[in-house]
């Protein structure tokens, strides 16, 4: 029952967020927000998913990927349809991670569910707890695949209970973008610890009176950022036991946010609107009004083909430690599925066939999530060539995911206000910060 009431109240919060802002990624996956036409989760569900009139299994598979993204999704659906004559997969676009997941949890309860789903990964857990999501161990082994096929960075949010219920598919990391043309110019160096980032982005900092027309270094509006900060401080997104932060009492959380209202101050750091913020940051950066900016890996490509400078990526600078969170989304076989055998072919064709998951990532730029992939003359190709991309899967190694708890997506709508008070209306920072612990504390226990 407390699993059932957890996820109902997911849903009513996920609601009014979407009705609030119209939907989109909320979630830790900035500048990847995706376009196109949703369809009503009423018409799309297992209900359909009987053999059709060609004697084939049909497996509905919903996603979040719109745009580009959703091409090439189409693309490697196509692949699949046409290299099996006996299952026919039908993709269709949710909308953005959040709308996915919304009307995941309604399908769900409505028993119209498909077959399997994309799921942005911080929400994989909250799913498992509802028992919806399969148990992929079983179809592993008969596929003789184990999880020690996959990236390690990219499991952190695979398992719930000892059981296995999603696997990666588009995975990002947040890793530092940089003009190093600009860079050049003053003769600075590319930082790697957070002095260095204060120093460098402070140094980029131009202004005409009183207005700042370049700015050091910029972030989209997200949880991602300072979850980072705070791993490369040595701290946790929640503690040990799972029943408070594990940032704030150590004095970790105010060091952070001290350090960013400090660059914010002096013209150092542009905290863009919350609003389109993905595509504010991006935009800056490709006119030369920002320096660097910490921002997600699936920008690079579209960075890469619209920059007029020379352009290059790095790890997030450390403060104690590297560190920094992962995104994206995982897969999933929903347990209420009438055609299970037949989902999972599509889904271990999708993770492991050359001609599935590996052209998706080559067309996208999300990180290689099996070790295969990472070893296949096609991503070693791509890396001599685009090394900026082979940034950000270097830096997996020091993946950490400190947010693993089925009472995140309620907890990280808490967390978006306390940035917005402190970034955007400069409230105290050890007071916002003591009312989300607090509030963190009450959504934790019940």
């Amino acid at each position: 029952m407390k699993s059932k009431g957890k996820f109902i109240v997911i849903l009513t919060l996920l609601l009014g967020i979407l009705a609030g802002c119209g939907g989109g990624n909320s979630t830790a996956n900035s500048g990847n927000s995706q376009s196109g036409t949703a369809a009503d989760p009423a018409t799309t569900g297992t209900e359909t998913a009987a053999a059709n009139a060609g004697g084939k299994t049909t497996v509905q598979f919903w996603h979040s990927l719109g745009g580009k993204n959703g091409e090439y999704m189409d693309a490697l659906i196509q692949r699949f349809n046409e290299s099996h004559n006996d299952i026919e997969v039908v993709g269709t676009y949710q909308g953005g991670y959040d709308e996915t997941v919304t009307k995941l949890q309604q399908a769900v309860a409505s028993n119209t569910a498909p077959d399997v789903s994309m799921l942005e990964r911080a929400y994989v857990l909250m799913f498992a707890d509802s028992d919806v999501l399969e148990d992929l161990t079983p179809f592993m082994e008969k596929s003789g695949l184990s999880a020690n096929d996959f990236t390690s960075g990219l499991m952190g949010h695979s398992y719930f209970n000892d059981k296995l219920v999603s696997l990666p598919l588009n995975r990002s990391t947040p890793i530092l973008h940089i003009n190093k043309s600009m860079l050049d110019e003053l003769g600075l160096a590319v930082p790697t610890t957070w002095e260095e980032l204060k120093t460098v982005a402070n140094a980029l900092v131009v202004k005409e009176g009183k207005e700042v027309t370049r700015y050091g270094l910029s972030m989209p509006y997200d949880t991602w950022y300072p979850i980072a900060m705070i791993s490369q401080s040595g701290g946790k997104f929640f503690n040990d036991e799972n029943t408070s932060t594990g940032f704030i009492d150590n004095g970790i959380g105010k060091e952070v946010f001290s350090y960013l209202k400090d660059l914010q101050g002096t013209g150092a750091l542009y905290y863009p609107p919350a609003q389109d913020s993905g595509n504010i940051v991006n935009s800056m950066f490709v006119e030369g009004k920002i320096g660097m900016m910490f921002q997600s890996t699936g920008s690079i490509g579209g960075l890469s083909s619209s920059v007029d400078f020379d352009y290059v990526t790095a790890f997030l600078p450390k403060k104690d430690v590297y560190a920094n969170p992962t995104g994206g989304a995982n897969v999933a076989l929903m347990a209420g599925s009438s055609n299970k055998e037949a989902a999972w072919e599509f889904i271990r064709w999708m993770e492991t066939d050359p001609q599935g998951g590996l052209q998706f990532i080559l067309q996208s730029g999300y990180l290689p999530f099996t070790k295969k992939m990472v070893e296949s003359p096609e991503i070693q190709d791509l890396w001599a060539k685009e090394p900026n991309r082979k940034v950000a899967y270097d830096q997996l190694q020091y993946a950490i995911d400190t947010n693993n708890d089925v009472a995140w997506p309620e907890v990280m709508h808490e967390f978006f206000s306390t940035i917005e008070a402190i970034m955007y209306d400069s409230q105290d920072i050890q007071a916002a910060l003591d009312a989300f612990n607090k509030e963190t504390e009450r959504i934790l226990a019940e």
